[in-house]
């Protein structure tokens, strides 16, 4: 029977134990999405953790519409990205960088250029911007041309992970953004060989896979997904078996690992859900090693894995706050809890960052 707290391979990556750092924009880059030195110490101090995921990071300035968030698309991100992993390593931790891509999720302010998606549609609420808060803007609807493009930007970004000294890439196909919006019903439109059935709704999704397995190798990549949506106002209708088709997919591929963010009526944090989770039915059918998300307790987290309903258990929130938070699983210490977490995530400076006992 295993435990959280055994060592587990992720492909090539080899954990010391089975708690994951979710990935959490952080907004502590440069307006130009250049790493910062804070953010050294900040992932150096969460080394204990099996595996870190790195805050969403941009594959090309047009992805990436998040004020201070960071990217991995130039030589110079690159190399700023350096000095962390080698923290990490030293502390014996090993960290993927999550390749991200907004989609239309992005606001002209921060990437300089229209958003763009699979079709020409509008992100829900406000978009985040050196200003505050935006209106969304009309998505431009990616031609077939523009679709190779960004596929190759992820081919790019992956190759640059492995130069920075990552261990590995997780492709964020969640939470509403672009490989998402391909898939979600009310978000793909299209009528060429990217919309209408599920085989063509999927093929973006596959082809970025191709592309970045490519690169850096199956045993290097991993992909996270929000099965049980809505998120960001991107819905999937028949969730279970969109999901499980991908599964098989990821199968033939030899994916490392998934993460799934199961979203569920108690969840206090983003969108809550209108459908059941599918990570039971997910680990029946994928063979790789799965990972589930979403506001886990000790308790809740330590039965998952000796049961089998997960190989590994990631932590958002409570990895801002607890730095040690291994430590605090292993000898049932009570996590520090801040009411204002939240607004921790999206300001700069090290207040909320580095200052957590």
């Amino acid at each position: 029977m295993p435990s959280l707290f055994d060592p587990i391979e992720y492909g090539s990556i080899k954990a010391s134990n089975r708690v994951v750092m979710a990935p959490l924009t952080r907004a502590r880059a440069t307006r130009d999405a250049v790493p910062t030195d804070i953010m050294i110490k900040y992932y150096e101090e969460r080394a204990s953790i099996g595996m870190i995921i790195s805050e969403a990071t941009g594959i090309s300035r047009t992805a990436v519409g998040w004020a201070y968030a960071p990217g991995i698309w130039s030589k110079e991100q690159v190399e700023a990205w350096k000095p962390i992993t080698k923290a990490v390593h030293a502390k014996g931790g090993k960290i993927v960088c999550q390749l991200w891509h907004m989609g239309r999720a992005v606001h002209s302010q921060v990437t300089g250029s229209q958003p763009v998606s699979c079709s020409p549609t509008k992100n829900p609420g406000h978009m985040h911007t050196f200003d505050g808060k935006a209106e969304p803007e009309l998505a431009h609807e990616l031609t077939i041309d523009e679709i190779k493009g960004v596929i190759n930007d992820y081919k790019v970004a992956a190759q640059n992970a492995l130069d920075a000294g990552f261990d590995g890439v997780q492709i964020h196909a969640a939470n509403g953004y672009l490989i998402h919006q391909f898939i979600g019903d009310d978000t793909n439109l299209r009528t060429d060989k990217y919309g209408g059935s599920l085989e063509n709704k999927l093929r973006f999704l596959k082809e970025v896979v191709d592309a970045v397995v490519d690169t850096v190798g199956p045993e290097r990549t991993g992909i996270r997904f929000s099965p049980n949506g809505p998120s960001q106002g991107v819905f999937v209708k028949d969730n279970e078996h969109v999901y499980l088709e991908i599964a098989k997919f990821l199968n033939e591929k030899n994916i490392a690992f998934v993460g799934l963010r199961e979203s569920s009526a108690k969840s206090t944090f983003w969108d809550t859900t209108t459908q059941p989770k599918i990570g039971k039915q997910f680990a029946k059918v994928f063979k790789g090693k799965l990972i589930l998300n979403q506001e886990y307790t000790r308790e809740e987290a330590i039965k998952a894995v000796e049961e089998g309903d997960a190989d590994a258990i990631s932590f958002g929130r409570a990895t801002i706050t607890n730095p040690d938070i291994v430590d605090k699983l292993k000898n049932n210490i009570p996590f520090v809890v801040r009411d204002d977490t939240v607004k921790y995530l999206y300001s700069q400076g090290v207040e909320g960052y580095t200052t957590w006992p």
